[in-house]
C-alpha cells in the first residue's frame, strides 16, 4: 500500500516537473504560428508590428476562450464588443487545432 502511494506521489511530481517545459513548448509553437500567419501585419506585440492593433498584455485583458473566439469568429466578437477598428479582423477558422491551441497559449502568455 505504501509503495503504490509513493509511486502516485512520484508520478505526480514527475508530471508536474514536465508540465512547465511542455507549456513553454506550446507557447513557442504559438509564437511560430503568429509569425507564419503574419499576424504582425495587423497587430503589434512587444513594439513589433502594426501599431494600430496592439496585443500587448492581451493575456491579462481577455480569457483564452475570448482570444480563441477573436481568432475563429472575429465578426461575432466585433459585434459582441462593439469594436470599431477598420479593417475588420479576418477569420482563421481552418487553423489546425494544435496551431490554434498554441496561438491561444501564446496570446494568453502575453500578460
Amino acid at each position: 500500500m505504501r509503495i503504490s502511494a509513493f509511486i502516485s506521489v512520484t508520478g505526480f511530481v514527475l508530471l508536474a516537473a514536465a508540465t512547465p517545459s511542455a507549456a513553454q513548448a506550446t507557447v513557442e509553437r504559438g509564437a511560430a504560428v503568429y509569425a507564419a500567419q503574419k499576424c504582425a501585419m495587423c497587430h503589434s506585440l512587444d513594439g513589433k508590428g502594426a501599431a494600430k492593433g496592439p496585443l500587448d498584455k492581451v493575456g491579462s485583458k481577455l480569457s483564452a476562450d475570448e482570444i480563441r473566439e477573436w481568432i475563429v469568429h472575429p465578426a461575432v466578437m466585433t459585434k459582441k464588443t462593439n469594436a470599431t477598428r477598420k479593417p475588420p479582423m479576418r477569420a482563421y477558422p481552418n487553423l489546425p487545432k494544435e496551431d490554434l491551441d498554441a496561438l491561444v497559449a501564446f496570446m494568453v502568455s502575453k500578460k
